[in-house]
Parts: C-alpha cells; structure tokens; sequence
C-alpha cells in the first residue's frame, strides 16, 4: 500500500505567482526522487486555494522528499507563500493490502 494523501493550503495574494512558479520547479525535480510514485500541484475552485497529491512507496520515502538537497530550499519558500498553515488528508487503497 502506498503511502498518499492530499494537502490543501491557502496562498497568500501577493505570492501567488511566486508559489506557482516554485511548485513547477518541484513538480519538474521530484521525478529523480526514489520513492516517488506521484507528485502534482492543483488550484482550487475557491480563490487562493491550492493542493498537492503526494504519492510515495512508504512515510520514509516521504521524510527523504522533505530533506532533499534540491527541494528543502523550495519547500522553505513555498511555506514562506503560505496564508496559514496546510491540512493533509492520507488516502488508502479501497482495498485493504493482502
């Protein structure tokens, strides 16, 4: 089972390019992660709003993505772009694993 989940957050007005362009850049490094299976930002329907979907083979291999050499400084300023903090929502596999 993989571990996955969806983490929605608010942008602040003024940094909402700026979060744009950092969230390419990462969406564009993540592939060379081991551990990896999915990783794609979205805008939501209410203004301001945005989500991840981070898929990984296991929490270690998520733990690994946050200390990277080439996304922690990204992740510091995408959290900089943040207007509070983000709410992760894990997703399970409809079936339970055998």
């Amino acid at each position: 089972m993989a571990y996955s989940f969806l983490s929605r957050f608010r942008i602040k007005p003024d940094r909402e390019d700026q979060f744009v362009s950092l969230a390419k850049q990462m969406e564009s490094l993540v592939d060379r992660e081991p551990g990896t299976l999915a990783f794609k930002f979205f805008r939501l329907g209410e203004p301001g709003m945005f989500a991840v979907y981070e898929s990984f083979v296991d929490e270690a291999a998520d733990k690994a993505h946050m200390e990277t050499d080439h996304g922690k400084p990204l992740i510091e300023q995408m959290i900089g772009c943040m207007d509070g903090s983000y709410e992760r929502e894990m997703l399970y596999d409809l079936e339970p694993a055998r």
